[in-house]
C-alpha cells in the first residue's frame, strides 16, 4: 500500500499483472473457452487425420459399389462422423474469431455470426446425412 500525499489517505495499488487481473475472464466473461475448444478440435482433427487418410486411400480406384462397401462399415462411418463434427466445430469457432476481430459494424457482425452458425450447422448436417446414407447402404 502506498500513501497518496495530496489527500493524506492510503492508496491501494495492485501487485497483479494485467493478465493476472483478467485470467480466464475476458470482456464477455466467457474466458478462454473458445480458445481451448479451438485447440481441442484441432488436436482431434490431427489425431483423426491418419484414419481419414487411410479411408481415402482405400477408396482410390474403387467403383461406386466398392466405395459403398467400404463406407458401409460402422468403424469407418464413426471415424468420418467424428472428423466432420470436429472440423465443422473448428471451422465455426475460427470464422467467428475472424468476424469478431475484423467486422466493426455491430449489426453486420451479428448477422455474420448468425450466418456462420447456420452455415456450419448446414455443412455438418449435410455431411452427416451423406455418411449415414452411405453407411446404411441406401
Amino acid at each position: 500500500m502506498s500513501f497518496d500525499e495530496s489527500h493524506g489517505s492510503p492508496k491501494r495499488t495492485s501487485m497483479r499483472t494485467p493478465l493476472g487481473r483478467v485470467r480466464n475472464l475476458g470482456a464477455a466473461h466467457s474466458g478462454t473457452s473458445d480458445f481451448w475448444r479451438q485447440r481441442i478440435t484441432g488436436v482431434a482433427m490431427t489425431l483423426l487425420m491418419i484414419p481419414v487418410l487411410v479411408i481415402i486411400m482405400m477408396l482410390l480406384g474403387r467403383n461406386q459399389v466398392g466405395a459403398a462397401q467400404i463406407l458401409s462399415s460402422i468403424p469407418v462411418a464413426v471415424i468420418l462422423l467424428l472428423f466432420i463434427f470436429a472440423s465443422t466445430w473448428h471451422m465455426k469457432i475460427g470464422m467467428q474469431v475472424v468476424i469478431e476481430d475484423y467486422v466493426h459494424n455491430e449489426k453486420l457482425k451479428l448477422i455474420s455470426i448468425m450466418l456462420n452458425n447456420f452455415f456450419s450447422v448446414a455443412v455438418a448436417l449435410a455431411s452427416t446425412y451423406a455418411i449415414l446414407k452411405l453407411s446404411s447402404g441406401v
